[in-house]
């Protein structure tokens, strides 16, 4: 039987906007969303000659050489789960190494896998930062190509089973961000847990496809109107 290998789309060594502290990040490639909006569209095809095959060991001693400089390991993508067999053996082999134990492993997901795959690798794995794009799933349909219904069973399963580190709001202004929507979504948020974690992420035309570059970007205004809607709503822990 062949030892899982990742299909990579990049990686970088020390990264402080991938989770908590500096990590180090391993971008996977393919994803089972087509959002318009996603910053690294060239990730989203499970087949591509860009991507670069690694075994767990290579992906390890890439590792090796950054652990002197940062906290942790964050899987992302792409979307992660859909190699979560060569994540649980790379989380694995960092839990049960003396030199590595030390970094915490995260996932940055869209949220669009089911219980087994996150069984499969919830006991190695310290937090999961997911993607809600929109609540509403007409509108879901259209901005990902896909229903939310697996996004939202995802976030109160990993909140259930205390794995749910935070969820991130990318917000298009005209898009997403009308005040109903946020209303019903800060009613969504606290339902699953009031302290919950949210980082708000400001929508930028830098990278995405062309479908999305007359979009209008997000600015700190549009942020601080986010918030203060949020907050008002039961949404205190917002980043």
């Amino acid at each position: 039987m062949k030892a899982p290998h990742f299909s990579v789309a990049d990686i970088i060594p020390f990264s402080w906007v991938d989770g908590p502290g500096n990590r180090f990040v391993l971008f996977l490639q393919g994803c089972n969303f087509n959002c318009l909006a996603c910053h690294n569209p060239q990730t989203i095809p499970v087949m591509t000659p860009r991507s670069t095959d690694m075994s767990v060991t290579e992906v390890i001693d890439r590792i090796r050489l950054s652990t002197p400089f940062i906290s942790g390991v964050t899987i992302s993508g792409g979307e992660a789960t859909l190699q979560h067999e060569a994540i649980l053996s790379l989380f694995s082999q960092i839990k049960n190494d003396p030199s590595l134990n030390h970094l915490t492993t995260f996932i940055d997901s869209n949220g669009n896998a089911d219980h087994d795959i996150w069984d499969s690798i919830a006991s190695v794995t310290d937090g999961v930062m997911l993607d809600l794009k929109v609540l509403d799933d007409a509108l879901h349909h259209e901005l990902t190509g896909g229903s939310n219904k697996s996004v939202l069973d995802s976030i109160s399963y990993l909140n259930k089973i205390g794995k749910l580190f935070e969820v991130r709001l990318l917000l298009v202004p005209g898009i997403n961000d009308s005040d109903e929507l946020l209303i019903r979504t800060s009613n969504y948020l606290v339902s699953i847990n009031p302290a919950l974690r949210i980082k708000l992420n400001a929508f930028k035309r830098h990278g995405v496809r062309a479908s999305a570059r007359q979009w209008p970007e997000a600015n700190e205004s549009h942020i601080e109107k986010y918030r203060k809607l949020l907050s008002s709503h039961g949404v205190h822990n917002v980043a």
